[in-house]
């Protein structure tokens, strides 16, 4: 069969002229019998083919719409913000899918036509070489078809997969579980899907392999902005007491002078034990001075020291009195920063019971009195009142070291009292005492009607001796707290302790001769 002759053959099966490739369609490309004949002319006589469709008539741009000479483009200008500079944050979840059309897939459409140029070929009759040329494939491509179709039949025609198989590898029964549950619970992610998987029908999905299966089936992550979360309160302890000492002022008006005073008071961080105070008339550094002085004195020297940025403790220009102090004795400052109370959250939070418990309904009769009511309560403080922050212990427990024995004596006295009541109905009468003396920790506690003193030495039985009688009081008159009262008693004479100076007369009257000079 000549070429025209086999031209003619092809032309009935519907193959173009020329060497088309097998994988796009027969109607993508002209007929043969539509093309024109050689040396014909197009109906416009000009030899050359008409277009298609001519192209659309684009009008050209009004004059307004372009900058005029020294004016600016806006909005034509990409954005080249840097990344600290761009939108704010997203989160990102994964979605149901959305519904797409359905189409044929291709490579049902590449079998057909390798089916029939295959079939096509046959019936030819001519070599593999002549015929691949006319069709636009390799020799090689058309044994290996016929190999593949005489091995599986038409199903070997069809595209394969190259590679590793793509996909989920889990059964079919997990990854219907996982759409089971994702549709269920839209907001839950790979990670809970997988806990859950394995916490309920012991599937095994790891999330990567639960992730999977959801892109499969058409989830998608989408993009939505978050909210910053507000700030959460930080907190910090030191680990022994004498490590760090926090320090602030406060204020009340004494009610029946109406007068201001200013309290000053040192607190270990560890413990929130009160180490010292002091109550003044004026809020100068000498009161704070003073108030450390004492302190130091019966509490020894801290590490450091935690103010806040008053005029007591910074100053602006060179340093305070209190940092030359500090700096003298090799005490370090820590300075809070500037409208930030809440770094010295302990001792605030000891202002604000001071003022429920007691100043807020205390009536004092004036300055003297209420510096020694005050350090009553501090010493309440101290050593009976229980602090939620020391594990519902009193502030000595902690700052002595004494906190594990007093824990061990109240468990104690807990399941003796449980046993009494559990065998005779009345609960026993408490009897306990627990401290630390000189670095020894003891306890002393009752066991029937022994007293039995508990040390390093081990245990022993003790007498009650009765104490000697006091003696009179020579005045009446509250006793001394415990708690150093670090209050100024140089300077001036107390105001609230004296009668006001007649109009015209100043108490440095006395200080100054007649004539003028000191």
């Amino acid at each position: 069969m000549s070429g025209r002759e086999w031209e003619g053959v092809w032309e009935e099966e519907g193959f173009p002229r020329g060497n088309p490739s097998p994988a796009v369609p027969a109607s993508d490309s002209p007929a043969f019998e539509d093309l024109p004949d050689e040396g014909a002319e197009f109906a416009d006589g000009l030899g050359e083919p008409p277009l298609a469709e001519p192209y659309p008539e684009v009008e050209p741009a009004a004059d307004d719409a372009w900058p005029a000479d020294g004016e600016r483009l806006v909005g034509r200008v990409p954005n080249l913000r840097g990344p600290g500079r761009g939108p704010k944050s997203k989160t990102r979840k994964l979605v149901a899918p959305q519904p797409v059309p359905q189409s044929a897939p291709s490579s049902e459409v590449a079998a057909e036509r390798r089916l029939l140029i295959l079939d096509t070929w046959r019936r030819s009759g001519l070599p593999a070489g002549d015929f691949a040329a006319l069709v636009g494939v390799a020799k090689h491509t058309l044994y290996a078809w016929k190999k593949r179709f005489e091995l599986e039949g038409p199903a070997g025609l069809v595209d394969r997969p190259r590679g590793a198989v793509k996909g989920s590898k889990l059964s079919d029964l997990t990854k219907r579980a996982i759409l089971m549950l994702k549709q269920d619970n839209p907001e839950w992610g790979a990670q809970r899907i997988s806990d859950m998987l394995l916490r309920g029908p012991a599937l095994p999905a790891s999330p990567s392999a639960v992730l999977r299966v959801l892109h499969e089936a058409g989830y998608q992550f989408e993009e939505t902005p978050t909210k910053p979360h507000p700030d959460h309160p930080r907190r910090f302890e030191r680990a022994k007491p004498g490590q760090l000492w926090q320090t602030d002022l406060f204020t009340f008006v004494l009610k029946r002078q109406n007068r201001r005073v200013y309290l000053v008071a040192f607190m270990d961080d560890h413990s929130r034990f009160i180490t010292g105070y002091g109550l003044h008339a004026s809020q100068s550094a000498a009161l704070v001075l003073e108030v450390l002085r004492a302190a130091i004195a019966s509490h020894g020297v801290p590490e450091e020291i935690l103010t806040d940025n008053g005029t007591q403790y910074v100053t602006w220009r060179g340093k305070s009195a209190f940092a030359k102090e500090l700096e003298q004795r090799g005490i370090r400052q820590v300075v809070a920063s500037p409208r930030r109370p809440q770094t010295l959250g302990k001792i605030e939070r000891f202002w604000g019971t001071l003022w429920r418990e007691c100043v807020g309904t205390a009536v004092f009769l004036d300055l003297g009195e209420a510096r020694t009511r005050i350090g009553h309560f501090i010493d309440h403080y101290n050593f009976q009142r229980s602090h939620k922050g020391c594990d519902g212990l009193v502030p000595a427990d902690r700052y002595f070291g004494a906190a594990p024995d007093v824990l061990r004596t109240l468990k104690e006295r807990v399941a003796a009292n449980a046993l009494e009541l559990a065998r005779n109905g009345v609960p026993k009468v408490p009897f306990y005492l627990t401290g630390n003396v000189g670095g020894r920790p003891f306890s002393v506690h009752a066991e029937g009607e022994r007293v039995i003193l508990t040390r390093e030495g081990g245990r022993a039985e003790v007498d009650l001796v009765p104490p000697a009688a006091p003696a009179a009081p020579a005045e009446a008159g509250l006793p001394k707290p415990l708690v150093p009262d670090g209050s100024p008693t140089f300077g001036l004479p107390d105001e609230s302790e004296s009668a006001p100076p007649a109009p015209g007369v100043s108490p440095l009257d006395g200080f100054v001769s007649p004539g003028g000079e000191a």
